[in-house]
């Protein structure tokens, strides 16, 4: 099997990566896919509550972005997995607002499932940047 030697890859070493067999994102040419963000530190500690996890799972995106030299700016579509879409949309506009420069340039899918992966685990977000 031939291996793609262009790819960069970021991760951040947290147990279920090695466990599942995934990278946090993956770079090739000039587009990053992120994998399914979660509200972890940087321990694997989730945070409390619905708004806590949706600020950490976006301050996770931002530091995977900036391992690429990218920013939310370059971000064109991201999905939103949540076990309660009305809160999730509610926290989706404030802290869109705050993590894009512009979020209505942002495609952006939303959609409620009954579990994620991690016990406790209320949102997790899927990105696509490209410069």
């Amino acid at each position: 099997m031939m291996l793609n030697k262009n790819k960069e890859f970021k991760t951040f070493n947290m147990s279920w990566e090695a466990e599942y067999g995934y990278v946090q994102a993956v770079k090739n040419g000039d587009t990053v896919w992120i994998s399914g963000q979660l509200g972890h530190n940087e321990q694997g500690v989730l945070a409390e509550g619905m708004e806590n996890q949706m600020d950490q799972t976006y301050a996770n995106i931002g530091s995977l972005l900036q391992g690429f030299e990218m920013t939310p700016d370059d971000v064109v579509e991201e999905v939103i997995y949540a076990t309660d879409i009305a809160s999730a949309f509610e926290f989706r506009k404030k802290f869109g607002a705050l993590f894009y420069p512009d979020p209505k340039r942002i495609a952006s899918t939303i959609v409620e499932v009954s579990n994620l992966v991690l016990p406790g685990e209320l949102v997790e977000i899927k990105i696509v940047a490209k410069k």
